[in-house]
C-alpha cells in the first residue's frame, strides 16, 4: 500500500466525495457532488487525501480574514475518511492541514460535530478544540451537534483578540 498524500481537492473529485458522504453520513443529508463543486467554486480551502490514485479522504474550511480590527475566523465545513482507511491518521492529517491555513491568518476556528461521534470529538479535542455550545436537532437525522472552538495556534481563551 502506498503512502497517503494530501493535495488540493478538485472538481473532478466531487463525485467520489459525494460517494463517501453517502457512506459516512447516510441519515444526515450527505453532500452531493454539486455541493462540493460549489464549495470549491466559492474559494474555500479543500484538501484531498489520496492513497495512490484513490481519493480516501477530504476536508474543507472556510476562511474569513479579519477586517478593521475584527478577529479572523474559520469554519471547518467537513472532514471525511473512507471507512476502509480510518484509524491511519488521515483525518488528523486533513485537520492539521486545514488548521494550518486558519492559523496562517490568525483565525479562531469553529466546527459542529455530532454529540454521539466520540472518535471525531476526541480528534478535535486533541487538536485544541473545546465545546462552547450545543445545537439541538442540528442534523437531518435529528441528532444534536456540539459547536466547538479552537483559538489560533498558541493562543488561549484568556489572551485571544476580541
Amino acid at each position: 500500500m502506498s503512502a497517503v498524500v494530501l493535495d488540493a481537492l478538485t472538481e473532478a473529485d466531487a463525485p467520489r466525495c459525494a460517494e463517501l458522504e453517502a457512506i459516512l453520513f447516510p441519515g444526515d443529508d450527505p453532500w452531493s457532488a454539486r455541493a462540493f463543486r460549489e464549495e470549491l467554486r466559492a474559494g474555500h480551502r479543500y484538501l484531498a487525501a489520496r492513497d495512490g490514485a484513490e481519493l480516501v479522504g477530504y476536508g474543507g474550511v472556510a476562511l474569513l480574514p479579519g477586517r478593521l480590527g475584527q478577529q479572523a475566523e474559520a469554519e471547518i465545513h467537513t472532514i471525511g475518511v473512507d471507512p476502509a482507511h480510518q484509524r491511519r491518521g488521515i483525518g488528523r492529517a486533513l485537520l492539521d492541514g486545514l488548521l494550518a491555513a486558519a492559523d496562517a491568518i490568525g483565525a479562531t476556528t469553529y466546527l459542529e460535530v455530532r454529540v454521539d461521534n466520540a472518535p471525531a470529538r476526541e480528534l478535535y479535542r486533541a487538536a485544541g478544540f473545546e465545546v462552547v455550545g450545543t445545537r439541538r436537532r442540528y442534523y437531518a437525522s435529528g441528532a444534536d451537534a456540539h459547536t466547538m472552538r479552537r483559538f489560533p495556534h498558541g493562543e488561549h481563551a484568556g489572551d485571544a483578540p476580541r
